[in-house]
């Protein structure tokens, strides 16, 4: 405790030098002080105020709070239906109609032109029930003109539909209210920062797209198509113009192996058929083809 406080807080007792305890004019400044903060009605700038200003104007409707609890003339209506479980497709008119105006009095006394546009919904809640107190005429009776409060239950469902969806989006998350979505700063130098490499990694590079070349290669197999009768043919022109030729002469000129292949099959071909003959004096001695003998 401050020295200050101890003091002030001391006990009014006898002083030491015998006075009597107020008799000091410190000690009744402070006791005047402390009776006018007791008494204060405000304070002004630190300072107890005991009594108004003079000059000071309050408004009348300063002090006055109204609380608009309804969105309009529908929500009121409805909230009237709901509060007495009413039910909406079978209106009690007088009842709704009674409570209604009470409503629309109390807040045409403070506010005419909010009151406005209760006033009409009022005219309407009027209307339907002198219509539905009026007997029926002939006419009506022939031709059905339907319930007079029809259009008023279609637009009380149509805004409570539209009320239960308000107040579900109302409940969503929202930001600023519900959460705040973090934020972070990054200092950026105007300097580019280029990265660290040297021409090792260049290399590496390149071989790692060759590598890859390699991988994306394709095999492509072309159809060649070989006859063998044209092949045969032409091991007969051959034996014509010679009487033995040799096995390996024939192949003679024949590049690849499709093309080998066929020429080996049209000369079995041509054994087949006796139109050649193929001899071998002995084991591994030269094989020689000629046509075959045909007597005359």
């Amino acid at each position: 405790m401050l020295p200050e406080q101890a003091e002030h807080e001391l006990p009014a007792g006898p002083r030491h030098d015998g006075a009597p305890p107020g008799s000091d004019p410190h000690d009744a400044h402070i006791t005047a002080a402390a009776e006018a903060a007791e008494g204060a009605i405000a304070r002004l700038y630190g300072e107890p105020l005991t009594r108004l200003p003079s000059d000071l104007y309050i408004p009348p409707d300063a002090l006055e709070v109204f609380l608009d609890a309804f969105e309009g003339p529908l929500d009121l209506l409805l909230y009237l239906i709901r509060k007495q479980n009413f039910n909406i497709l079978d209106i009690p008119m007088a009842q709704v109609t009674l409570q209604y105006l009470e409503y629309v009095e109390q807040i045409r006394q403070h506010n005419l032109e909010l009151a406005a546009e209760y006033l009409l919904m009022a005219a309407m809640l009027i209307e339907i029930k002198s219509r539905m107190l009026l007997p029926k005429r002939q006419d009506d009776l022939v031709e059905d003109v339907g319930d007079p409060r029809a259009e008023l239950v279609r637009r009380l469902l149509d805004y409570e539909q539209m009320k239960a969806a308000a107040l579900a989006l109302g409940a969503l998350p929202q930001e600023g209210r519900d959460f705040v979505r973090p934020q972070l700063f990054v200092e950026q130098g105007l300097a580019p920062a280029l990265p660290d490499v040297d021409p090792w990694d260049l290399q590496r590079a390149w071989l790692d797209v060759l590598r890859r070349a390699k991988l994306t290669q394709h095999h492509r197999i072309s159809r060649q198509e070989l006859s063998v009768r044209e092949h045969m043919s032409a091991i007969l022109r051959t034996l014509q113009s010679q009487r033995f030729v040799e096995f390996s002469e024939l192949f003679a000129g024949q590049h690849t192996v499709p093309i080998v292949v066929v020429h080996f099959v049209a000369m079995l071909e041509l054994a087949k058929e006796t139109l050649i003959e193929i001899t071998q004096a002995e084991p591994f001695a030269p094989i020689y083809v000629r046509l075959a003998y045909s007597p005359a």
